[in-house]
């Protein structure tokens, strides 16, 4: 299984950008779909995840009622939708499976994208 994250890039405070992660090698509709960041000098966090069955998401409190995770299982796509961006949003933010229900922590996904950058800043 193959992830690739785009759509990261340079925005003011306020802002908003959409993250889109492409997945390759295998239906989406098995795994379970996150995202995670990790801002310059601290640990990977999570952000936000959609479990197989479009359960409902769970999202980060930082990021609760500003950003939304989606996915599109035909399309074998997911994204991130973050509006309202803040300054401690800047963080390289990457897209992950893993196989089963939902969890938040890093350590339980099974297969990464490579991320992508965001940076909020005016």
């Amino acid at each position: 299984v193959q992830l690739q994250a785009s759509g990261g890039g340079l925005v003011q405070p306020g802002g908003s950008l959409r993250l889109s992660c492409t997945v390759s090698g295998r239906s989406l509709s098995a795994y379970t779909v996150g995202w995670f960041r990790q801002p310059p000098g601290k640990e990977r966090e999570f952000v936000a995840v959609i479990g197989r069955y479009l359960s409902s998401p769970i999202d980060a409190d930082s990021v609760k009622g500003r950003f939304t995770i989606s996915r599109d299982n035909a399309m074998n796509m997911m994204y991130l939708q973050m509006n309202s961006l803040k300054p401690e949003d800047t963080a390289v933010y990457y897209c992950a499976l893993r196989e089963g229900s939902v969890r938040v922590g890093p350590v339980e996904y099974h297969y990464w994208g490579q991320g992508t950058l965001v940076t909020v800043s005016s």
